[in-house]
């Protein structure tokens, strides 16, 4: 080790595009980063201004939306640049800064999904003494609660990696400084840095799913308990835009982090990335808002008086 340079820079891989392709590429995710940007901060102004959707699900849900902001501006403004320039270089503090703030805003929607599952409980379970359960005081505790929880959640692993030798290869395959392709790296043991990634990671998604879990045994126990099908219906259409979240999210973060051999590098990883990293966050909008009435009619009453602010210039 003495004899050999310790690596200051990565250089990440991303995709094997040819030129053409690069700048097609570079155009869809910025559309795709653009829209997602629009559609979170749309629903976190209208969650702010419209009385009818200050309730403690929207209150959640503004802070998932800004989460999402968070979670996707790691990592795609980064690979638009490198689509654009072709410079693909990151300093080592960047990287791991990169992967502490993956790490963060992850860990931090894990809390948050389990969080906003504790509140359909108690809004459907228990829905006289809901206002009680679930007022102000309560919603920003829990939002602090999971935001302080996934800001503390990548300390250990961060530590162990930044502590590693890295002086062989400095190629990450990868589009983003991610933990699995940056222990590959190292030259020295990462015993103990692969086992602190995999049990935070398992510890994290395990915990908030259970608690997700709990609350959703609890909810279809008590709408299987409703007497007419409308009361279900109406019970349960509450649930199904977080439900259709947690699935997709869960399913591709336990695809890529907790499971056999997470830690190698491959085509199909880069893609899963993709899609739980980029598309989810621009999906979310639409799933929370297409099937919420109470979301469409704030936002037509919002779109009626811009365009009435409008006319009167």
């Amino acid at each position: 080790m003495d004899n050999q340079t310790s690596v200051t820079e990565f250089l990440l891989l991303g995709f094997a595009l040819s030129p053409e392709l690069q700048l097609l590429s570079f155009a869809i995710f910025l559309a795709i980063y653009l829209f997602t940007l629009l559609g979170n901060m749309v629903i976190i102004a209208l969650s702010q201004q419209e009385a009818s959707l200050r309730t403690p699900m929207y209150f959640f849900l503004s802070h998932f939306s800004f989460l999402e902001i968070c979670y996707t501006s790691v990592t795609v403004p980064r690979l638009l640049g490198d689509f654009h320039h072709g410079h693909r270089a990151i300093s080592f503090h960047a990287c791991i800064t990169q992967m502490y703030f993956f790490f963060f805003f992850g860990s931090t929607e894990f809390f948050l999904l389990a969080t906003m599952a504790y509140d359909r409980y108690l809004a459907i379970c228990h829905p006289l003494r809901y206002p009680v359960l679930m007022d102000g005081q309560a919603c920003a505790r829990l939002a602090f609660g999971s935001w302080v929880s996934g800001f503390l959640t990548p300390f250990l692993p961060t530590a162990f990696i930044s502590q590693l030798p890295f002086s062989g290869t400095n190629h990450i395959n990868h589009f983003f400084c991610d933990t699995g392709p940056l222990l590959r790296l190292s030259t020295g043991d990462t015993q103990v840095a692969n086992i602190s990634v995999f049990l935070v990671s398992a510890v994290v998604v395990l915990s908030s799913f259970l608690l997700t879990l709990t609350s959703y045994t609890l909810i279809i126990s008590t709408i299987c308990r409703i007497p007419s099908a409308t009361g279900r219906h109406k019970a349960f259409s509450t649930c199904t835009s977080h439900l259709t979240v947690v699935t997709i999210f869960y399913g591709t973060v336990i695809f890529m982090y907790v499971r056999p051999g997470s830690g190698r590098a491959s085509d199909m990883d880069k893609m899963v990335s993709i899609f739980y990293a980029i598309i989810i966050p621009l999906l979310n909008p639409f799933i929370y808002t297409l099937r919420n009435r109470d979301f469409k009619r704030a936002l037509v009453k919002a779109l009626r008086r811009v365009k009435a602010a409008g006319s009167t210039i």
